[in-house]
């Protein structure tokens, strides 16, 4: 991955202009494009101390377009824009950069408009999508197909322990630095979080506390419905200034509370608008709320999964699952969880939760997803 990025920023001939950068979340796919889009824009190839490499650094650089979303879609409306402003000359460098971050979220109408500028883009003009894999889900074929691969892999736990203790922002200890490395699954953002976010690591532990609410009857039917709540809460807390912000910049746009000759006829459809806005929003919240579960439910999978490995064997010598445990502090319960199923349970509890992720995928109430992976978790663990 590094020789063939590096090949491109010391030679233009060895330049793609479309590239994919995938790989897990967490494992740094957006941190790679971005750190390739700054090297692109260094007349020394990425020295990190020049002018043109700290504006990038900072989002700032006038030949790096930055495209994201909070939405679970990028607008195809937004794409044709990018799209225009991807065709017009560099200002300062010799390359215009266009670091597309989620990808994964193009719909088909958004993925058919980048298709052309992806498949034959200006000559100064270079393309970064980020993904999670190369899937039709994740990507459409087309543009894949399109693309220059880069696969960034999850990176190990020494990895993300030398990340962080490398950020002198952060502040943490050798010991603080090892625990976050240890639980976040390889995702160093979440590791970030974790290390110096007290609500992250609140949340974390009340995630975890739902293996051992399945053998408590109907406790944990209660437990499902205060995750939801919680994640629906803090969904619309986080968006609260944003969307406030946004409506009165629509509102201030339309002319609406003003008085005068032709207010009138000008703010017509502005009815429409504000609903449209409204409707962007909602979407926005329930997405950050569905990504709140999401994650929730990949730390109850990590559990299963140290006490799959603990009840089939699959140990070291110290009684230490192969490859470590997914949550190093919670050993205890694992080891409680395999003494009291089976592997295959185990499994099929895994299976469980994993089917749950994906039903949420499909826009089903949280509610009803959630009740129906506990009554799954129950039946598995021989609850009922």
């Amino acid at each position: 991955m590094r020789a063939a990025l590096l090949a491109a920023v010391e030679d233009p001939t060895a330049m793609t202009h479309s590239w994919l950068f995938t790989g897990p979340p967490g494992s740094g796919r957006s941190v790679a494009a971005k750190a390739f889009a700054t090297a692109l824009m260094c007349p020394n190839g990425g020295c990190g101390e020049c002018e043109q490499c700290r504006s990038a650094a900072a989002g700032s650089h006038p030949d790096i377009l930055w495209v994201s979303t909070t939405g679970s879609v990028i607008p195809v409306h937004e794409v044709r824009e990018v799209v225009l402003e991807a065709a017009k000359l560099p200002g300062v460098a010799q390359w215009r950069v266009v670091v597309i971050e989620d990808a994964d979220r193009l719909n088909e109408s958004g993925a058919n408009a980048l298709l052309k500028s992806v498949e034959e883009p200006p000559r100064h003009t270079v393309f970064l999508l980020c993904t999670p894999s190369t899937d039709p889900s994740d990507i459409a074929i087309t543009l894949r197909s399109r693309c220059r691969h880069i696969y960034v892999p999850t990176p190990s736990r020494q990895e993300v322990e030398r990340v962080l203790l490398s950020d002198a922002t952060l502040g943490l200890s050798a010991e603080q630095a090892s625990w976050a490395a240890g639980v976040s699954g390889g995702h160093i953002g979440r590791a970030r979080r974790l290390a110096q976010d007290e609500t992250s690591r609140s949340k974390r532990a009340t995630a975890l506390k739902l293996p051992q609410m399945v053998y408590e009857p109907g406790a944990v039917y209660r437990f499902t419905a205060e995750l939801v709540a919680q994640a629906t809460a803090e969904a619309a807390s986080s968006m609260t200034e944003r969307d406030e912000r946004e409506l009165a910049e629509l509102e201030a746009s339309l002319g609406m509370g003003s008085k005068g000759r032709g207010v009138a006829k000008a703010q017509r459809g502005a009815a429409g608008q504000v609903k449209a806005l409204e409707k962007e929003q909602d979407a926005r919240r329930k997405r950050m709320m569905r990504d709140s579960l999401d994650l929730a439910l990949i730390d109850v999978a990590g559990l299963y999964r140290d006490a799959m490995m603990i009840s089939a064997g699959a140990v070291d010598g110290d009684g230490v699952p192969i490859g470590g445990f997914q949550h190093p502090d919670m050993a205890a319960t694992s080891r409680e969880l395999a003494r009291r199923n089976s592997g295959e349970a185990m499994v099929r509890c895994i299976d469980a939760v994993t089917e749950c992720r994906e039903t949420l995928k499909l826009n089903v109430r949280p509610e009803v997803a959630l009740d129906a992976m506990a009554g799954r978790l129950r039946e598995c663990c021989g609850v009922v």
